[in-house]
C-alpha cells in the first residue's frame, strides 16, 4: 500500500492534517494543501519526509484544476485524493433570514462545487492508477444537526455525490466519504455543550480525535472492494440522539 502520491486538500490542521500525515508515515508521498496557512503548510511539508505543500483554493475559478496539474507535475502521478478542504457559517437553525441566499452559495462553493471540480480534475490521473476518492462528509448530511441548514445540506449533497460518482466511474476508480461526528478542531475547540453531551451520551463516551477520522480515511482509501459507501464515524452518538 505504500508508495502511492495522496493529495489531502484542506490539511493543515484537523483531520485534514491527520488524514496526510497518516498516508505519510504508511510511507505515500503526500501533497498538504490549503487556501491560506501557507506558512504552516511548508512547515508541515520540511517536517513529513518526501511531502510537498501547495496553496491553492478549490473553491476559486480554475483552483481545482492548477492545483492537479501541479501535484503531477512534481509527483509524475495521483493515486489518492482526499477532499477535505470545506467552509461553514455557524448559523442557528431557527435564524431562517442569516441563512442568506449569498451564505448558501458561499458554502455550496466549496463543499459542493470545489469538490466536484477536484474529483473532474482528477479523473484522469484517478482512472490511470485506479485510484480512489475519499470525501469528508458529515453526519450533519444525515441527521438534522450541523452548523448551520447550508452547510448541512451541503453535507448531503456531498454524501449523494459520492454515491453517483462511484456508479459511474467505477471499476477504475473508487468513490467513498467518511461522515464525522462531533471532532476536536479548531473548528469545534468552543463547543463546549456539544462536547458534554458526546461525553455523557454517546457509546463511547467521548467526542472524536481527528485521528480518529484519519485512521477510517486511509482504511477506506486503500480499501479495493468499497465503493460508494457513506460510512459514519461518530462513537455511536447517532445511535442515542
Amino acid at each position: 500500500m505504500s508508495g502511492r502520491v495522496v493529495l489531502v486538500t484542506g490539511s493543515t490542521s484537523g483531520i485534514g492534517r491527520a488524514t496526510a500525515e497518516r498516508f505519510a508515515a504508511r510511507g505515500d508521498v503526500v501533497v498538504f494543501n490549503s487556501s491560506r496557512s501557507a506558512d504552516e503548510g511548508a512547515r508541515l511539508a520540511r517536517a513529513t519526509p518526501g511531502a510537498h505543500y501547495i496553496q491553492g483554493s478549490i473553491g476559486a475559478e480554475g483552483g481545482p484544476e492548477s492545483l492537479v496539474a501541479e501535484v503531477l507535475d512534481r509527483c509524475g502521478r495521483l493515486d489518492v485524493l482526499v477532499n477535505n478542504a470545506a467552509t461553514t457559517r455557524a448559523i442557528p437553525h431557527r435564524d431562517l433570514a442569516a441563512a442568506s441566499p449569498e451564505v448558501w452559495r458561499e458554502i455550496f462553493e466549496v463543499n459542493v462545487f470545489g469538490t466536484w471540480s477536484m474529483c473532474v480534475a482528477a479523473m484522469d490521473a484517478l482512472t490511470a492508477a485506479h485510484g480512489s476518492i475519499v470525501n469528508v462528509g458529515s453526519i450533519a448530511g444525515i441527521r438534522p444537526t450541523g452548523s448551520s441548514i447550508p452547510y448541512a445540506a451541503s453535507k448531503a449533497a456531498l454524501h449523494h455525490l459520492t454515491v453517483l460518482l462511484a456508479k459511474t466511474v467505477g471499476p477504475a476508480v473508487r468513490v467513498n466519504a467518511v461522515a464525522p461526528g462531533l471532532v476536536d478542531t479548531p473548528w469545534t475547540a468552543s463547543w463546549t455543550r456539544a462536547r458534554e453531551r458526546a461525553e455523557a451520551n454517546a457509546p463511547l463516551r467521548r467526542s472524536g480525535k481527528p485521528d480518529d477520522i484519519a485512521e477510517v480515511i486511509v482504511d477506506v482509501a486503500g480499501h479495493a472492494y468499497l465503493t460508494g459507501q457513506v460510512i459514519v464515524v461518530d462513537g455511536g452518538l447517532g445511535l442515542v440522539s
